[in-house]
């Protein structure tokens, strides 16, 4: 999945997560577009990647592309991470939710997804699509609408 997908499901998923909590939904939704671009910290050509270079250099020197960032171990890994240092649940809830998203996106591709690294196992859909065709474009409008629905339910108590 192109990056824009990516953020657009982990906006999804972050207000739909906010609808079950207390938390804070603009902070879900920024923390989540950060989940949700996270996992590509390992693809050079990827908006993280870009960012930082040289980190995303040395990731997929070590593990290549979606194997240990897309892996269960990786969220547990950054699940630690952010309940050891980050004060805010709002924030650690919203990147998980950010990289669920994105690891379900990733498993809707024909590439899949390593999720039990280090086992080789490659995760996916029965049903899958490249990134960027059509389906893609279906799958972002979709989830567009979703974050439209979830983002009124979550902010209509503000208007």
């Amino acid at each position: 999945m192109t990056g824009k997908t990516h953020i657009i499901g982990g906006i999804a998923a972050s207000l739909a997560y906010a609808q079950f909590t207390n938390h804070d939904p603009l902070i879900m939704v920024g923390a989540g577009i950060i989940g949700a671009l996270l996992p590509d910290i390992c693809h050079g050509g990827s908006k993280i990647g870009k960012k930082l270079p040289i980190l995303s250099k040395i990731i997929n020197a070590l593990f290549g592309h979606r194997t240990f960032t897309h892996s269960i171990l990786f969220l547990v890994i950054i699940a630690w991470l952010l309940n050891s240092f980050v004060p805010s649940d709002a924030v650690i809830a919203g990147v998980l939710a950010g990289m669920v998203s994105h690891y379900v996106l990733d498993m809707a591709t024909k590439n899949g997804i390593k999720l039990f690294f280090p086992l080789s196992m490659t995760v996916r859909f029965p049903l899958t699509t490249r990134t960027g065709s059509k389906i893609e474009g279906l799958v972002f409008s979709i989830l567009a609408l979703l974050s439209f629905y979830y983002g009124y339910q979550a902010f209509s108590y503000y208007l």
